[in-house]
């Protein structure tokens, strides 16, 4: 067996020196994710939108424009139809019915009689759920609960672990990394429902758990190092953590590839997500959460003098 290295021993790049241009880049992903959600808006799952989700498999490959007009005949309201995997999997959401209970089902069998008429025999239904008005609501705000409450638990958190400076910092790449998911799923299309907000509490504690990991080796280092410039000291942390943050994202990335080939439709817009995250989350700890820690100065801490084997600077 030979030993894997994905980053050299020793690395010195200095990444702190680069924070403005970085900050211009993040910058410009959160204005356009924030113009993008107001623009767009999000693809609102059934969870919540509500109304009627319908998911069908056809004989064969399904002429989606043919199914999309004999749909609209019907006097339903809106009707979205997509591709859901494979070419023989479709997707339907009908709106809302007016009505209680059994208005939405009178409709399923509107659709059902319609497509069967359409397709033939073969057409199998996988699901069919409904989400009525209140229920979606009540989603909406808890979800939004949710996200708001793992931020405030993750700044106290990191305020009683290190000190405010630090919490900052972290705080703010959190919100960055909210931002640019959110942007993610404005752009692509992707359903936004409960798994969305699963997915995205999920890469809160993936970002906050690296950015920890970076902060505890600050931490060390400002009360090993006590007269080394903060920029040298913050780049130094970065790189004496920067092969286990490449490896902890390779392995994670490896194991949503994995889920995202092998898992199949009903998994895929959580595991993009994720993709998403990861990747996101291992940029901003690096490059937002540290860089931060320049303006807001943490307190070095008691201890005796630096040794003699302070490094050189990392940007020479």
């Amino acid at each position: 067996m030979f030993p894997l290295r994905l980053v050299p021993h020793g690395t010195r790049v200095g990444f702190v020196q680069y924070r403005k241009i970085f900050a211009v880049f993040s910058l410009v992903l959160m204005v356009l994710s924030i113009v993008l959600f107001f623009a767009r808006g999000l693809n609102y799952g059934i969870d919540f939108q509500g109304g009627i989700l319908i998911e069908v498999k056809t004989p064969g490959p399904a002429n989606l424009s043919q199914m999309r007009a004999t749909l609209g005949d019907l006097g339903l309201g809106e009707v979205a139809l997509q591709e859901f995997g494979a070419e023989d999997d479709v997707l339907i959401r009908v709106e809302r019915q007016p009505g209680g209970e059994e208005a939405q089902k009178n409709a399923v069998e509107v659709v059902k009689q319609a497509l069967g008429d359409l397709s033939g025999e073969g057409l199998s239904y996988r699901r069919v759920e409904f989400v009525g008005p209140k229920v979606s609501g009540e989603l909406v705000v808890n979800g939004a609960i949710a996200l708001v409450s793992a931020v405030v638990a993750m700044l106290v958190y990191i305020w009683l672990r290190f000190e405010w400076q630090f919490s900052v910092g972290a705080v703010l790449a959190l919100i960055h990394d909210v931002i640019l998911t959110i942007g993610m799923f404005a752009i692509s299309g992707l359903e936004f429902n409960l798994a969305s907000i699963a997915a995205i509490l999920t890469i809160l504690g993936y970002s906050i758990n690296d950015t920890v990991v970076v902060y505890d080796r600050v931490r060390e280092n400002l009360r090993k190092y006590k007269v080394m410039e903060l920029q040298e000291l913050i780049d130094l942390s970065i790189n004496g953590t920067l092969s286990r943050t490449a490896i902890t994202s390779l392995t994670t990335l490896l194991a949503l590839f994995a889920l995202y080939v092998f898992g199949g439709q009903v998994i895929a817009g959580f595991v993009l997500a994720m993709i998403w995250g990861v990747v996101v989350g291992t940029y901003s700890s690096i490059f937002v959460a540290s860089p931060l820690l320049l303006y807001v100065r943490p307190h070095r801490g008691e201890s005796a003098a630096p040794p003699a084997d302070s490094p050189v600077s990392l940007n020479k």
